[in-house]
């Protein structure tokens, strides 16, 4: 009976996770709308969770690809290339958004590029607070502490 509950108790978890995710997405998306001239949303609190889903999506089926197929700027860039394709996510989420009918804009590079750095910046930290990333730290120089 044991046997049977692990599995049960495997996908409860993982449905949590995944809502907890996707709340830190929506939770990260509505920060950029509200900190960030030029993304604007207007319509129910609910749609934001699409664009939350859309986001999640293109980042899951498209940005590997595209960072592959820049693999070359990005090692160039010592990785602040993704930054860029950041802002072409939410530019691409964007127009999706609007093809849905749901009123989430973004004018251009620029507030896409700063939408995605404060995107990435509040959903670190809500996923350190929710203890879904952990936190390293090195101690450089010195002996080892024993910290029991």
């Amino acid at each position: 009976m044991d046997n049977q509950q692990s599995p049960q108790r495997e996908s409860l978890f993982e449905l949590r996770r995944l809502i907890l995710r996707w709340l830190i997405s929506t939770l990260a998306i509505f920060a950029a709308v509200w900190l960030v001239p030029g993304i604007e949303f207007t319509g129910p609190g609910w749609q934001l969770g699409i664009v939350a889903v859309v986001f999640g999506l293109l980042n899951a089926l498209l940005r590997p690809l595209l960072v592959l197929l820049t693999c070359p700027l990005v090692i160039l860039s010592l990785g602040l290339f993704g930054l860029v394709i950041n802002a072409l996510m939410l530019g691409l989420t964007s127009a999706l958004a609007e093809n849905l009918g749901i009123a989430f804009r973004v004018d251009g590079f620029w507030p896409a590029f700063f939408g995605g750095l404060v995107i990435s910046l509040v959903s670190l930290l809500l996923n350190i607070l929710a203890g879904e990333q952990r936190v390293v730290t090195v101690r450089i120089g010195g002996p080892p502490r024993d910290d029991r």
